[in-house]
């Protein structure tokens, strides 16, 4: 079992930053490749970032490719993101997931591959 926490979200003015963390505990090794996933009221989860901890590679979507940042720090068993230039669109509660393995490039996106979550943390961009 993987347990994890994410930390971080608040309320910001557009064009902010905003760094989140996320910290896995348990069975690590059942959490070598970890994404961000968010979810506005009304809307679908979405994938925005994902990074495999084996090599580092990393993933995004497109909506925030050039703005948010995923990073790991393995000693500490933690992944962030960093997100600039923050739009009210961002706006959504942000989940960190985690799986056991790779997978493909493709998959590392979709929710479905991943086997744990986090609780979220509340991301509020408004002026």
């Amino acid at each position: 079992q993987v347990h994890l926490v994410e930390s971080g979200g608040d309320s910001v003015m557009p064009g902010g930053t905003l760094t989140l963390s996320c910290i896995a505990s348990g069975d690590t090794d059942n959490s070598r490749c970890m994404a961000w996933f968010r979810q506005a009221p009304g809307k679908e989860r979405e994938g925005i970032a994902a990074i495999y901890t084996g090599d580092g590679s990393t993933r995004y979507a497109d909506s925030v490719k050039g703005r948010f940042t995923i990073s790991q720090d393995n000693a500490k068993n933690t992944v962030y993101l960093q997100m600039n230039s923050l739009k009210p669109e961002d706006t959504a509660m942000y989940y960190c997931a985690a799986r056991p393995t790779r997978q493909t490039w493709r998959n590392m996106l979709y929710q479905g591959t991943y086997n744990y979550w986090g609780q979220g943390t509340q991301v509020t961009v408004s002026s």
